[in-house]
Order: structure tokens, then sequence, then C-alpha cells
């Protein structure tokens, strides 16, 4: 099979394309013909080292797929050749990535794809949005009405954020630029601040006069002397982006208000995690409310250029699709 592939830890240009030897599967794994896939900026940590995690090599780089099965294991029930399916959460803990023609993934990590969703769209979108159904529900403990502040709303996981606050009965405040309001507030967004704005904080205060119940900050400024200060009583942060930051912490307002700081990664998600993610975002998939806003369409065989492209901030919402 093609497949880009590394031999060692480093920049873009480690990144190889060629031919790999088919790979063979398990009793409990589902061996998969990708149909799509893409890169996600922690790809790009794991490639350079940044975030560690254990590689066979030559590892196959990459997360997420959509595609169909080409054979399953006897310990694999409920798949057979043909049937179109998606996975969030290879290329990580040993195993091997989803940027290649064929895959094998752990029946558990495996679900199917809805009728009529384009493989290209669930590729783009599965990872964005398991990662905001995670940092709301499972660490954030989201419950239907509470008030949601979403920064950094108009980016992948954001606009996943925003799509499944709302769905879930949340008031939504987003925290975009201001050319993206229009977006956010289509995504269902009650109220849009420019997170430009010199007044910023007061707006957001005057948003949320009940204070915040959960403030999910994909930004990476993770400015916790004014997330805290604008929690509810039992408030809870969630961060997920911004691994140089160092920010201040005000213990006082934050234990003497029940608030908590959680950080979060999807790549320690469990199996079951994930698989109850993937009931609801196989449910919105199919309604059509997670799409992604735009996509570039490359080889595989640039994943490589993928990679360039988000490490030079290039892409700014758009999602690339890989075709193998």
């Amino acid at each position: 099979m093609r497949a880009a592939y590394l031999h060692e830890l480093g920049a873009p240009d480690v990144i190889r394309f060629g031919e790999l030897a088919d790979p063979v599967p398990g009793p409990t794994d589902v061996l998969v013909e990708v149909r799509a896939t893409t890169v996600n900026p922690v790809d790009t940590f794991v490639r350079s080292g940044l975030f560690r995690t254990p590689l066979p090599m030559p590892f196959v780089v990459g997360r997420d797929l959509a595609g169909v099965v080409a054979a399953a294991g006897a310990g694999a029930p409920g798949f057979a050749p043909g049937d179109a399916v998606w996975c969030n959460s290879l290329g990580h803990a040993g195993r091997q990535g989803a940027n290649a023609q064929l895959a094998v993934v752990p029946v558990e990590r495996l679900y199917r794809l809805p009728p009529a969703v384009a493989p290209q769209t669930a590729a783009t979108v599965v990872h964005p949005a398991g990662t905001a159904y995670l940092g709301l529900f499972t660490h954030g403990r989201l419950r239907p009405g509470e008030t949601v502040v979403v920064a950094g709303a108009a980016g992948n996981v954001g606009a996943a954020l925003v799509v499944l606050a709302a769905e879930a009965g949340a008031r939504v405040v987003a925290i975009a630029s201001a050319r993206d309001a229009e977006h956010c507030a289509a995504l269902g967004a009650a109220e849009v601040l420019d997170y430009r704005a010199a007044d910023l904080d007061a707006r957001l205060a005057a948003a949320c006069p009940h204070g915040v119940d959960v403030y999910l900050d994909t930004a990476g400024r993770n400015d916790l002397e004014t997330i805290v200060e604008r929690l509810a009583v039992r408030g809870r942060a969630v961060l997920l982006a911004g691994a140089g930051t160092r920010p201040v912490l005000p213990a006082g307002a934050l234990y003497t208000h029940d608030r908590t700081v959680t950080g979060f990664v999807i790549s320690h998600a469990t199996a079951a995690e994930l698989a109850e993610a993937a009931v609801t975002i196989n449910r919105l998939l199919a309604a059509g409310r997670l799409r992604p806003r735009a996509t570039v369409e490359l080889p595989l065989s640039a994943t490589a250029e993928a990679h360039r492209m988000i490490e030079r901030g290039e892409l700014r919402g758009r999602r690339v699709v890989l075709r193998p």
C-alpha cells in the first residue's frame, strides 16, 4: 500500500510517501480501505516529538479516517466488507496511523458512517467533534440550561463546541473575530464577542450576568485571572490549547466558589469515552449539523505539505482532505 510515514521525529521533511507492506489485522481488528483522511495540529505535535507517545517505526502518521471495511477479524463482530466506517483515534499509543490506503483499526475504535454522509465530510470533523464532546460533557460536565463560553469559536474545535453545546440546550457565548460573528451565530451562538475588543472582559460580564458555567478555551490564551473570576459558583474552565502558556491562577477565587480548571486532550480519552462521543457525532453528522466550513483537497502524497500548512497557520478554519 501507499502511505505517508516516518522513520524518525522531526520537521515535516521527515515524512516520506511510498510503498509499505499492507497491514495485517489481528482477531479483534478491522482492516479499512481509506477513502478520506486529514491532518490535525496534534499530528504535527506527534511527528515533531512535542507530544510524546510510543511510535512503531516506520510509523504511518494521522489520526482520522473514513472508508469502507475490507476485512474483519473473527473477534470483530458487526462489521462486514463494504460497510462505511470512520475512526478518530489512530496514530497514537502504539497504533499505526490513518494516512494510508489501508489501516488497521481496533474494533472498539471503529464506528459506522451514517448513510449519505460523504467520507471527506466525516474525516474532517470527527476529531474536532470528538474533542468538543469530551470537553463539554466528560470534562466540562455540561447540563441543559447552563451558560457556555467558547473562546476561539470559529476554529475547528470551537465551531464543534458551539454546535454541540447549543444542541444540548446550553446558552452559548462565542468569542471570535468580528468577521466570524455571523458564522458563529449560524452555528448556534446566542451572542458573539469580538476577541479584539479592548473591553472584552466587561462585555463578557454583561453577556453572562450570572457567571459562566463552562468556559472552554481553544484559543490557547488561558487567561486564568480573567476566566476564573467570570465563572459561576461551581463553574468549570476547560483548557484545550496553549501548551506553552504559564498563566497566573487566582487560587482564592477558585476554591472559595467551588470552581475548577481542567486540562484536556483527546489523546488520553478511553475507547469507551470515544464510543460515547461517536453516538452524538453520528447523530449530528446525519442531520448535517457537523460539517467543515471549508476544505482543501490534496493527494495523500502531499501529507508533508499539509503539515507545513498547519504549522505556518495557513488554513484558518479550513480542513485538509487527503485522498489516498
